[in-house]
């Protein structure tokens, strides 16, 4: 199995059919992913917990992956997500990139970017256009 398809088998174990314990077959025990949270390091414990949290707010989630480079132990990817919201059942799309390094068959680093405005605008967490809005300068304010 090539560590493409190692990423794509990870995404759809995790996140698609939400087997947790598959995150330890996919991550070293020393393994860490940035870019999740800003200035947060995730460890494979703390990813649980975020594919916990995350997939509370969503229904069934369909994951592929229309760019996908792998270089070496390095894998690049373009992660699409299409799911709804679990209290509305609205359609929802994100799209994020990875970039992991393996060790054998283990991910042991990952930087990731995903589009969580976008993400939570859908949820309606975020007010709609809320990237416009704050390069207009204007400041959001919570109720």
């Amino acid at each position: 199995m090539t560590r493409s398809e190692r990423l794509l088998n990870f995404y759809q174990d995790v996140w698609v059919h939400k087997d947790l314990d598959a995150i330890d077959r996919y991550f070293a025990p020393t393994a860490h992913a940035d870019g999740l949270i800003p200035q947060m390091q995730f460890s494979p414990q703390d990813f649980r917990d975020l594919v916990m949290a995350v997939s509370n707010l969503l229904g069934d989630i369909e994951i592929d992956c229309p760019v996908i480079v792998e270089n070496g132990a390095w894998v690049a990817a373009l992660v699409r997500a299409r799911t709804s919201r679990a209290d509305t059942g609205a359609p929802v799309e994100v799209t994020g990139q990875t970039m992991v390094r393996f060790e054998g068959d283990q991910l042991v680093e990952a930087y990731n970017q995903f589009d969580y405005v976008s993400l939570f605008e859908q949820l309606g967490q975020f007010p709609v256009d809320t990237v416009p809005v704050c390069m207009t300068g204007q400041r959001m304010t919570w109720d």
